[in-house]
Order: C-alpha cells, then structure tokens, then sequence
C-alpha cells in the first residue's frame, strides 16, 4: 500500500487592508473578476483522467451489495465527471475481481468496490493476491446483516432457528454470500455463540444476492444471511420474514426485529464496503481520487443513497484507511481461524 503526505485543503482568499478606500474597492473588483474558482475533487480529478473515461468494478453479480454501492457512485459522480461505467466481474467472494483489478497497474481511470467480505474470502479461499495489494482510496458505508427465512417457513421467530440449529446444525442449512464473506462469517459465529462446532454449518455460498434470494424461496436452504439493503425490498413484500438483525441496537428500519443480542446469540457484526484504485498510480493521482470521493460523499445524491439504502456513511480516507484496511485483516483472518473457517 502507498505512503502519501496529506490531501490538499481548498484555497482561501486573502484581502489586504490599509489602501484607500477606492483602491480597495477597485482591486476587489479586479481580483473578483479575475480570480480562477477554488479547485475541486472533481476538476482535479478529470485532469488526471486525461479524457478516460472513469470504470469502476463491482466484483460480484449484479444486485448485490458491492452492485449498489458501485452504480450509487455513479449516480453521485455524474455532476462531478460526467459518465462513468460500472461492469461486475463476479465469483468467489471478490476475489477473481481483485485477480482482474491488478492488471490494470498503474491507470488511475479504474476503481474497485470492496469490503470485509473480499478479505474474508482471501482468508478462506487461499488466494495469491489480497486488498492490500490495490491502492485504498476511501471507506464509504457501514451494513448490518438480517437473518431471514421464506414468509411459509414454519420457523417463526430467533427462537425457532437456534432450537432447529442446536438439535441438528447440519441439518440447518443457511444461505448467503461467499465463502468467508460476512454472511459466512455470521453464521459460524451465531453457530459458536449457542455452543455448536461452526465447521459443521451447512453453509450455502453465493456470487450475489439475487441468487441467495432464489435458493431461500425455492425452499433449498432453511435461512438466508444478507445485507440490509440487499434485502429489505423482500422483507417489504412479505417474501421472506426477517428474524434477528446483526447490529448493537434494532435498525431504524426494522424497528420490530430484534437483534442477535436480545435475542440470546451474543454475536454483533458489521460490514464495510469500500473503494480502492489500482497499484502503481501516482501520489498526485492518489491524491486527486480521493479528493473526488470524499466530494461525492457529500453530494446530495449520495446522502440520498444512504438515506435509501439504510447505510451508515463511514467515511474514511488516505492513511487512515489503509492502517483500517490492515487492521481488518488480522482481524478478519483471527476471526476465521476461531470459528474454523481459515
């Protein structure tokens, strides 16, 4: 991961004082009309671009968590750039994505999603490359996972499912993301928490949460794990019926489902999702990227997107989130070794 010193602040006007009274209003004149407008993320970063055209990776198939995030960039960076272009490349908790990403060393015109559920997949497919290995740029949102089941399923509540899981945890088969991504990672800790061997969880992985969704309504798995935002349209329409939610405190947006704590699983978890550039660009290029982002972070669109999506904005940017992305790892990887998933 690179080094780089801080990001340029935006420019400030100074007047000078102690003319005469016409003077200064005639120098203010002058200086007002001929001043060049205070530099931004985006001007910056489109001299950069050189004319390319921004692409930005979801390393998953399309509807899932890292899909949204991506194309709610490129809502929120229109009025900053103009067009951008999102593309999935999906399979194997992001990790093909990242395989794909790497070549594209040195070109400031491609980005990347990602999140804690491409490290856990590094942690757990073994992969020869991992995250810390692009250019991390900025940590954008906060997730929280919901345990859900089919709206006819006869299990009705939390304590339905931990009673099917303690009488027979392989016999209780739980949907979701990729292997070592956090509906994985939740699910051997909630297999832990009530006392059972979270390497004896019957785990069914997914490249997305379109397919999560299918296996859990066709009845081939007895819960699904998946993201908030991924989710909540099918808890809204009555297909799927939310049980407990991975947060500290109930979500605001489903203010009647408990979370794992209240109701008796000692697990908490939250997901991140972020965005990252290749490696080999340079500080400047670094520089003006994440400038770009943190300006699309404050751009009504995104804030909207937040609202909508349920997300926590949690912004975090330069060193910072390169000694976060680092810290996630040891983590991650801890955690996966606990629960035997490592």
């Amino acid at each position: 991961m690179q080094r780089r010193g801080p990001t340029a602040g935006t420019f400030a006007a100074r007047w000078r004082g102690a003319v005469p009274w016409l003077v200064a209003v005639l120098a203010t004149a002058a200086v007002v009309a001929t001043a060049p407008a205070a530099d931004t993320g985006g001007s910056t970063a489109r001299q950069v671009l050189g004319g390319e055209q921004l692409r930005i990776m979801a390393p998953a198939s399309p509807g899932g968590g890292w899909d949204q995030t991506s194309r709610e960039m490129q809502s929120a960076l229109r009025d900053l750039i103009g067009r951008s272009e999102v593309y999935n490349v999906s399979g194997a908790g992001g990790t093909i994505g990242l395989s794909q990403f790497l070549r594209h060393r040195g070109d400031p015109s491609q980005l990347m999603a990602t999140g804690l559920i491409m490290i856990g997949a590094v942690g757990t497919n073994g992969t020869p490359h991992d995250v810390s290995e692009t250019t991390p740029l900025l940590r954008l949102t906060t997730d929280f996972q919901v345990v859900v089941v089919p709206a006819d399923s006869p299990i009705r509540d939390l304590d339905g499912l931990v009673a099917a899981m303690r009488a027979d945890l392989p016999g209780v088969s739980i949907a979701g993301g990729s292997a070592g991504g956090a509906e994985h990672i939740l699910a051997g800790l909630m297999a832990q928490a009530i006392g059972g061997d979270p390497a004896r969880i019957s785990y069914v992985a997914h490249s997305g949460g379109g397919e999560m969704l299918s296996t859990v309504l066709s009845g081939r798995a007895t819960a699904g794990i998946s993201g908030f935002s991924e989710i909540l349209p099918q808890i809204e329409a009555g297909s799927v019926r939310a049980l407990a939610v991975s947060s500290a405190r109930r979500l605001p947006g489903l203010p009647d489902v408990p979370t794992l704590r209240e109701g008796g699983v000692d697990v908490e978890l939250e997901n991140w999702r972020g965005v990252v550039a290749p490696p080999g660009i340079t500080a400047q290029e670094e520089r003006a990227l994440e400038e770009l982002l943190v300006e699309m972070t404050r751009t009504p669109r995104w804030q909207e997107a937040l609202r909508r999506r349920g997300w926590g904005d949690a912004t975090l940017a330069g060193p910072e989130f390169e000694e976060f992305v680092r810290a996630e790892q040891e983590r991650v990887n801890r955690i996966l070794d606990e629960i035997g998933l490592g």
